[in-house]
């Protein structure tokens, strides 16, 4: 089997399921490698389930050795106490890949849907479908937030094909750009 060129972990935060998704970059595009979730349990400590989450994203970084870490920002919403909670499973998963000096980027919510499924308001079942037709995988995962991480992930690959197949003049419509660009065509 290809060696993949880039590796990317995708985070979904969270204290009492944190979603991890990873995906290889082929020359081909991309392929799902794992994804899944670590639980935890609400009775338990909220300084351990950090040190879990710390724990698992170090752990999956000396398994898979990921070239990128992409997680997603919290949503702000109206319970400080949750967002502070999250925030806290957020910046320790940070943490973790910091001290691999994993290159590190954070996706809005409606960033990683807009990119996922071409409308930032997508519900999760939206976004998990468009995600098995883009790494033809059939299993639903039993938890959203492993595909809330992998969409992270995904969302990441997408931003960084942008930045690198960007058009270096403008183009005046889709025939003019397709001229420009017979390669991004797929037939």
């Amino acid at each position: 089997m290809q060696k993949p060129s880039k590796i990317i972990l995708g985070i979904d935060p969270g204290t009492i399921i944190m979603g991890y998704g990873i995906i290889g970059v082929y020359n081909n595009g991309i392929q799902l490698i794992d994804m899944g979730v670590l639980k935890l349990s609400s009775k338990e400590d909220a300084y351990m389930r950090l040190e879990k989450i710390h724990s698992k994203v170090t752990q999956l970084i000396k398994t898979y050795h990921p070239t990128s870490f992409s997680i997603e920002a919290p949503f702000f919403g109206k319970n400080v106490q949750s967002m502070l909670k999250l925030g806290r499973a957020q910046g320790v998963a940070i943490a973790a890949a910091m001290q691999t000096g994993l290159p590190i980027t954070e996706y809005s919510p409606k960033k990683i849907k807009q990119s996922i499924t071409g409308n930032g308001n997508a519900n999760k079942e939206q976004v998990m479908k468009m995600l098995q037709q883009i790494l033809s995988f059939k299993d639903t995962p039993k938890h959203m937030d492993a595909s809330d991480a992998l969409a992270a992930a995904v969302c990441h690959y997408f931003q960084e094909s942008k930045l690198i197949s960007a058009p270096k003049e403008k183009v005046s419509g889709w025939k003019d750009f397709l001229s420009k660009n017979p390669e991004r065509l797929k037939k």
